[in-house]
């Protein structure tokens, strides 16, 4: 299999992709990916500064142009910054991928707090609300795309304490349907990817051996997948050669975890 970095998609070179939450895992997959396409990347973190920025600098060794951005997506007046910084930095943005979320731990419906319920909803739905809304009056100067990190879990209905993160991400999967509608005259084609289990902190953070074992088990490939196995599903939705009739979709890369 050839690997994704080695493939070229020519109508990406140039353009100004912002990712969030990109210092690891997923994000810091699709950093590098971006860079590799010849794009220019706003390469967002919050708490792993150290990370970001060690991914910003081997990329621009390898002639990337990477700018890092630090912000708290809790805070709706951080999320409009880091959009408005990387814009004005590259002096125009072609693309959003909102890929900053996490479960902040697994809680069961029955023991939530209102306080938990309001971290993990501004974290996956708020944040994203906001930095579309502070991207498309750039993106609408010439057109581009917005990708938003969905997840199995929000349409499986999640377990183990992750309903509400899987609740969370329901609430992001129909936005993008929404959204797709309201912008595409503007030439704004608006999109999700959906992992399966991801081999990434996310887990390492949230999930023990045995709910890992418990989660691959269902998994028909067999296996869990790299980071990088989920790149491919971004580059085709923001490429416009390769998917300018493909709006509102989610699209699932599970390994055969859930199939529509």
């Amino acid at each position: 299999m050839t690997p994704i970095n080695q493939i070229r998609i020519p109508d990406l070179a140039g353009k100004v992709v912002l990712v969030t939450g990109g210092s690891t895992g997923i994000g810091a997959a699709l950093a590098a990916a971006y860079v590799a396409q010849g794009c220019k990347v706003g390469l967002h973190y919050n708490e792993n500064k150290e990370k970001a920025e060690a991914l910003a600098a081997s990329l621009m060794e390898e002639g990337g142009d990477v700018f890092t951005v630090g912000g708290d997506f809790f805070k709706s007046a951080e999320v409009t910054r880091v959009v408005e910084a990387t814009a004005s930095h590259f002096g125009r943005l072609d693309g959003l991928v909102n890929n900053a979320g996490g479960m902040l731990g697994r809680v069961p419906y029955d023991q939530l707090t209102d306080a938990h319920y309001d971290r993990v909803m501004d974290l996956n739905c708020r944040s994203v609300i906001t930095a579309t809304r502070a991207a498309v009056p750039w993106l609408k100067k010439q057109g581009g795309f917005i990708i938003s990190t969905s997840s199995v879990a929000a349409r499986n209905g999640a377990g183990n304490g992750a309903g509400l993160y899987g609740s969370a991400k329901a609430f992001v999967s129909n936005v993008t349907r929404g959204l797709s509608k309201e912008l595409v005259g503007y030439g704004i084609r608006v999109n999700a990817v959906a992992p399966g289990v991801i081999l990434t902190p996310f887990h390492d953070r949230y999930s023990t051996a045995e709910q890992m074992a418990s989660m691959v088990a269902g998994i028909p490939m067999g296996r869990a997948a790299s980071p990088e196995e989920c790149v491919g599903a971004y580059l085709f939705l923001s490429s416009e050669a390769m998917s300018s009739f493909v709006t509102g979709q989610i699209l699932e890369v599970n390994g055969g975890q859930l199939m529509v």
